[in-house]
């Protein structure tokens, strides 16, 4: 105590000055707490998404809450390295978003992080040399915090944080606490990646194993030719899905298979090799990829049928031994993400199982051809060794006993009845050569072409055509006739693809003896008025050239029927 008796104030000053550092270091100690908390609940939170557009938006979200920063965005960097491909923002409302038009695409300061991937803290945004102002409509953003974030080795993309709501500058303990947010982001983002790989190859082995299954339950070539595309357009988000196959003998590819966009427009269509990605996927046996489908420099096949159209791969589907049996050409709408290694290497499977699959179908379908000869065969040994032979001998029983018939009528006709048996013989021979045609001309005849013909025209339709033949196609037809049949008939089909608009056609060959004659009808619209008729002039033409008639009316049912005919002698 003082002399007048009086307490000494000094301790009691110290005692206050400790008690208020205790209470700062104990806020302090709470404030780091709960901001572990946070960032431990953050993890968390970003750990559970599997998703990947979930976890980015979970990750930008978390960033804001941890250093309490009134906006933040994630920018992923695209597979060049330098430019963003996508951009998730938080503390914008779509109205303000849509005034400020298209996202950053990592130029000014947000490319600095991209070429030097370190933490950035700015007191004043404007003021650092790689800025150059915000565009119209922007809000003001002073103060800056930016951290790369990474997936293993490899810089994934940049977080960036601006404003605090408080007012105050991001320190080195926000830029420790969203380091390690990033840090943790990396490992939520690869496992999100690693997830969605898993969920799409198996969604790549369920559909090789639908394609074998169809295969496997007999389905035509054409119909596991849509099967394949389908698919591939299904997994890869794609908008248009064509399958080309090599012109044999030329350097061209045909669209046989066309699925999205204005496929009627591109299906049937022949391309040359150089300047367009399927010709050069074709030529080079490897994927070709670009980015802008309707506009690549290297491109000169086909702009306008691409319009629209951006991030495009086309993959060979190639047998073993090299050979390239077709192309498979997948493209997205322009300003879609483009397609990457990650996404090739599955489709790179999956093309060498599609085409496995298609040779399977075309041996199947040498198998059927030969126990179809074979029966044929069998049914030509079987009539010349029994229906000849007694009808030969019926006909030599009867021109005996015709001697001992004294009343003329009767006579003549046994005579008649035998003649008639010799036509007979003769048509039954001529059936027999038809019959055993050899392995080497299997397919090459008029009714295995127009067969192909037609189910060719199914995939460009998207129904199968009724075909009807009858007669001896094979042998009363000759080679320069056939050949006519099957130019009418290409250009038959390929009217009622393009013009008809049609969802029936009925195609009937018919060699009579004394003509072969084609008729193809549908249900579309008819023929118009002033529309061109180039084709149907040529297809008259033929007929002419031959002797023949060609005729097109349209019945009263509607639709078309095209009558074309050409005499066999």
């Amino acid at each position: 105590m003082g002399r007048d008796g009086a307490p000494s104030r000094i301790p009691q000053l110290r005692l206050d000055e400790l008690l208020e550092e205790l209470q700062a270091r104990i806020d302090a100690a709470r404030g780091t707490r709960d901001r572990v908390h946070s960032l431990l609940e953050a993890v968390l939170s970003v750990g559970r998404e599997l998703d990947l557009t979930q976890v980015l938006r979970r990750i930008v979200e978390a960033a804001a809450v941890l250093v309490d920063a009134r906006y933040a965005a994630l920018g992923v960097i695209g597979p060049d390295g330098e430019t963003l491909s996508d951009f998730l923002t938080v503390g914008l409302s779509p109205e303000e978003i849509a005034k400020i038009g298209p996202y950053p695409t990592g130029r000014g300061l947000l490319g600095e992080l991209i070429r030097n991937p370190e933490p950035l803290r700015l007191e004043e945004l404007s003021e650092h040399a790689a800025s150059y102002g915000c565009p119209a409509h922007h809000p003001v953003m002073r103060t800056f915090l930016g951290v790369p974030v990474r997936v293993r080795d490899e810089v994934f993309g940049n977080l960036y944080l601006t404003d605090k709501r408080d007012g105050e500058e991001f320190d080195a303990d926000d830029e420790s606490v969203i380091a390690t947010l990033a840090v943790a982001a990396g490992v939520a983002i690869d496992n999100a990646r690693l997830y969605e790989e898993a969920q799409r190859q198996q969604r790549w082995l369920s559909a090789s194993a639908e394609i074998t299954r169809s295969l496997l339950s007999g389905g035509s070539r054409s119909e596991v030719l849509e099967l394949i595309a389908q698919r591939a357009r299904e997994i890869t988000g794609a908008d248009l899905a064509d399958v080309s196959v090599p012109v044999a003998g030329t350097d061209t590819v045909r669209v046989e298979l066309a699925l999205g966009g204005d496929a009627s427009s591109r299906a049937g269509l022949v391309v040359p090799l150089e300047g367009s990605l399927s010709g050069e996927a074709c030529a080079s046996g490897v994927p070709a990829t670009t980015v802008d489908l309707a506009s690549d420099p290297r491109l000169s096949v086909g702009p306008r049928r691409f319009e629209g159209l951006g991030p495009a791969v086309a993959v060979p589907l190639g047998r073993a031994e090299g050979q390239i049996d077709g192309v498979l050409l997948l493209a997205r709408e322009t300003g879609e993400s483009e397609f990457t290694d990650r996404e090739i290497g599955p489709l790179l499977g999956f093309a060498d199982q599609a085409a496995l699959a298609l040779e399977l179908a075309e041996r199947r379908r040498d198998a059927e051809q030969l126990a179809m000869l074979e029966d044929r065969d069998r049914i030509a040994r079987d009539l010349h060794d029994l229906a000849i032979q007694r009808l030969f001998a019926t006909g030599m029983t009867l021109q005996s006993a015709a001697r001992f018939i004294e009343h003329p009528g009767a006579s003549d006709r046994v005579l008649r009845a035998v003649g008639d048996l010799d036509e007979t013989i003769k048509i039954i021979r001529s059936a027999i050569f038809g019959l055993r045609a050899r392995e080497e001309r299997a397919g090459q005849g008029l009714r295995a072409r127009a067969m192909r013909a037609v189910e060719q025209a199914q995939a460009v339709l998207g129904f199968p055509p009724r075909l009807s033949m009858e007669g001896l196609l094979d042998t009363d037809v000759p080679a320069e006739v056939a050949e006519h049949v099957l130019a009418v008939l290409g250009e038959a089909l390929s009217n009622a693809t393009r013009h008809a608009k049609a969802n029936r056609v009925e195609v009937v060959l018919q060699a009579t003896g004394q003509q072969v004659v084609l008729t193809v009808q549908d249900n579309g619209v008819g023929v118009p008025e002033k529309g061109r008729r180039s084709g149907l002039r040529n297809l008259a033409e033929r007929a002419e050239g031959l002797g023949g008639a060609f005729e097109v009316i349209s019945p009263t049912e509607g639709g078309t029927r095209l009558t074309w005919s050409a005499p066999l002698a």
